[in-house]
């Protein structure tokens, strides 16, 4: 295997992740990332050939871009095994200078090797092939190991890509790519970017079944992310939600801190949290959040959270 050698350590004790409130998304299926632009909220979903907007204080949805034309879209989902999966969304700046949000299939299949660029000046999205800087990933993964990209997230000088390991794994894996390089590479206008083996995280259980990265954000220098738990050991089909957590990474050193996703009382949240956005920070160590859920029948939540370092 190309991992670190040495997962770095976690914790689940110095943080509460409470929900505030919770608002079905109707018309929208199967939300699996957000991005907050301003007043506007980015969602993608993974099985629909549309970006979404929503307001970002209410919730409803302002309009849906089409991403590409599908046939198989009429009983309001696309079938597993032709969708593209976007599962991964995340905000940059594009090689020409637009502002937009970045769109990732999943590369769990070959359908799912696409993505799109999405500018915020409406302007038409950008289709992009993801297959060559796939191919660079599963370089890094091993034999046997099937690439099932969940989230994604942009710094100043890196592009992040979480790995979700599905089975038995204690670990979740996170790629640093140099963000510049990427994308020109992205847009066929540069040489391959240098991929490194990715970085190694162990995580939390539910029963005998761990967590895996689903959603990221990097917002004031910090790598907010969400992980679920589903009972299943393959990277295509759904297993039954068992929970979600929300935590924090730290690149410096390499260290997770995590919290179990609950209500207020204590009691356990089931559902499968895809993606997350920070709407305000409320304190030095308090934040807002705004998550997005797929209940994997094809209906979406939208909850806000408070994640609190204590």
């Amino acid at each position: 295997m190309s991992f670190i050698e040495r997962p770095a350590p976690f914790e689940v004790t110095r943080m509460t992740a409470t929900i505030l409130s919770e608002k079905p998304i109707p018309g929208l299926p199967s939300a699996s990332g957000i991005e907050l632009i301003g007043p506007v909220a980015y969602v993608i979903s993974d099985d629909a050939p549309f970006i979404y907007l929503l307001d970002s204080a209410t919730l409803a949805v302002l309009a849906q871009v089409r991403l590409f034309e599908s046939t198989e879209f009429g009983t309001g989902r696309i079938p597993k095994g032709t969708k593209p999966d976007l599962e991964a969304l995340t905000a940059l700046t594009w090689p020409d200078g637009q502002a937009g949000v970045l769109a990732l299939g999943s590369g769990s299949t070959p359908a799912r090797e696409k993505g799109w660029f999405v500018p915020v000046s409406g302007s038409k999205p950008q289709q992009v092939a993801l297959g060559p800087l796939y191919e660079l990933l599963r370089a890094q993964l091993g034999t046997g190991a099937v690439l099932n990209l969940e989230a994604a997230a942009t710094t100043a000088s890196e592009l992040l890509l979480f790995q979700r390991t599905v089975g038995k794994v204690d670990a979740a894996l996170q790629f640093r790519l140099p963000l510049s390089a990427t994308l020109q590479f992205l847009m066929g206008s540069g040489p391959a970017p240098k991929v490194s083996a990715p970085l190694r995280f162990p995580v939390p259980y539910i029963g005998n079944r761990p967590a895996g990265f689903s959603g990221a954000t990097f917002v004031q220098g910090r790598l907010f992310v969400t992980a679920s738990v589903e009972d299943t050991d393959d990277a295509v089909l759904d297993g039954a939600v068992l929970g979600s957590f929300l935590g924090l990474v730290d690149g410096n050193d390499n260290t997770a801190t995590f919290a179990r996703l609950t209500w207020p009382g204590g009691r356990p949240y089931l559902g499968k949290v895809e993606g997350l956005a920070v709407r305000r920070t409320l304190g030095p160590r308090r934040w807002e959040l705004l998550l997005v859920t797929d209940d994997d029948a094809g209906g979406s939540t939208a909850l806000m959270a408070e994640l609190v370092l204590t």
